[in-house]
């Protein structure tokens, strides 16, 4: 962990925001050093920064008011969830205000007819899919960790059943945000589709906070399936585990989840999940239907197809107990990771490339992974192409979290050459920063453009997703006479 950046604001200044924010919020805010220092970082090794103020919102409107005020003083604002980020879009990077949404928790509105709901922003996937209890319907974007839903709208989250719900970027109708200068918008409609005028909503879907503060958003849900089947199976290659991919997405199967562990995952949760798989790559399956005869005939399609490309030991797990122990053990991927070196800490990186392109790129990071010093394990979604990779390095030790940080950029710029992207659900924070001009090119300036049209005093996250130093160039171009 690098050593934690503190804040520069002048005190006075703060000293007046807190007591306004204070009086506002009738004493919903904090300056205590354990408050602002559980706000100052996610779940990354990149470096924590202390905020000046905490403050605990329960309306729009008050959100709104709280950004009138940083406004008047020039205090930056970092929205905050769950704090499960792992590529630093948390940290306070310049002080300020991190303003907690997890007092914002209620369901507005959901119309069961409309498949569709509206929830403030620091609900989290749990909480609302147990308000969605005996409605027939449920959300299904889940990425592992409990994160708030403004969260994973932010990050644009995804998870093991995008192959077949998608991301947040497509169940996310509409949003209220608060802007940088504490005007409330409201983007998108309840409608299934519009052709009128910018889709602003995708323009916040990922902005991780740098564009406005979301305070609301309207989601899609979908129907809990009739029929589940859950399948694993080992191959003898990862190109075998990766064709069968292709083929089961091409011949439209109805994969829900496609889900591949290498042999060192598959060891790691044997040993701690007690399970007992072959120490080989292997893919996780689950199918959704509404009938079990349906599942039944995508079941034996499937044993076909990857019996033709090396697949054995293929079992299907036909009861609730069973299912729920293997994904149980593959969502405790990232704890048997740890659990393989004591005294350790893990760095974990993702990519997503073409699905074409996907066995070659996991291939040479394995080759990759046979020349560090570390211990190492990969997962991924990889009926969508996405892939993370676990690195289990001894805590404190510099020189190999030096030597992680070197392998995960050589696992990012092999995805960029395949056509691929740097992060296919984890965002970008600060952490990736110096990857967007080798992926996006010129395409950047014009997101400092829009950055500056909404935000036009870089206070809104500043650091993440475009550089600092980047931003100020904008600024003092737009300043010139």
């Amino acid at each position: 962990m690098e050593p934690m950046q503190q804040s520069v604001i002048d005190a006075q200044i703060v000293d007046t925001a807190f007591g306004e924010i204070s009086t506002l919020l009738k004493g919903r805010a904090t300056r205590s050093e354990s408050q602002r220092e559980h706000h100052s970082r996610g779940e990354s090794y990149l470096a924590a920064a202390m905020p000046d103020i905490v403050c605990f919102p329960q309306s729009t409107q008050e959100v709104s008011e709280i950004l009138k005020i940083a406004a008047r003083h020039g205090l930056p604002i970092v929205p905050f969830g769950a704090g499960t980020s792992i590529e630093g879009q948390v940290s306070a990077l310049r002080g300020g205000l991190s303003i907690d949404m997890r007092e914002m928790k209620k369901v507005l509105r959901l119309s069961v007819p409309d498949s569709d709901v509206t929830v403030e922003a620091g609900i989290t996937r749990k909480q609302l899919v147990e308000n969605l209890a005996n409605t027939g319907l449920t959300f299904f974007i889940d990425p592992g960790a409990d994160a708030t839903i403004g969260g994973m709208t932010s990050t644009r989250a995804s998870g093991t059943t995008a192959v077949k719900y998608g991301t947040m970027r497509d169940n996310v109708l509409g949003l209220t945000v608060v802007l940088a200068d504490g005007r409330i918008i409201k983007t998108g409609s309840r409608a299934r589709k519009s052709s009128a005028g910018y889709d602003l909503t995708a323009l916040f879907v990922g902005a991780e906070g740098t564009l406005g503060v979301i305070t609301e958003v309207t989601l899609r849900l979908h129907p809990l399936p009739e029929s589940v089947s859950v399948a694993v199976c080992s191959f003898d290659t990862i190109q075998g585990a990766i064709e069968t991919v292709i083929e089961t997405v091409q011949f439209g199967l109805g994969v829900a989840r496609v889900e591949f562990l290498d042999e060192q995952q598959i060891i790691a949760i044997n040993r701690y999940s007690k399970t007992n798989l072959s120490a080989l790559p292997t893919l996780f399956f689950e199918f959704h239907g509404i009938s079990s005869r349906m599942t039944s005939d995508q079941a034996e399609m499937l044993q076909t197809i990857a019996a033709e490309h090396g697949g054995q030991e293929f079992q299907w797990k036909h009861s609730l107990e069973a299912q729920d122990e293997l994904w149980s053990a593959r969502h405790a991927a990232y704890y048997a990771a740890h659990a393989l070196l004591p005294n350790s800490k893990v760095f974990v990186t993702d990519v997503c490339v073409p699905i074409s392109r996907l066995a070659d790129c996991i291939s040479e990071t394995k080759n990759d992974l046979s020349h560090v010093s570390f211990p190492a394990t990969i997962v991924g979604h990889v009926g969508d192409g996405n892939f993370h990779v676990l690195c289990v390095f001894r805590e404190g030790d510099e020189d190999q979290l030096e030597e992680v940080h070197r392998f995960a950029d050589g696992v990012v710029r092999r995805a960029l050459r395949m056509g691929g992207t740097c992060t296919g659900e984890h965002g970008i924070g600060f952490g990736k920063l110096k990857y967007l001009r080798e992926e996006h090119g010129d395409s950047l300036e014009t997101m400092r453009d829009l950055k500056l049209a909404l935000d036009p005093t870089n206070r809104m996250n500043p650091g993440k997703i475009i550089s600092g130093d980047f931003v100020e160039i904008g600024l003092k171009s737009a300043s010139r006479p």
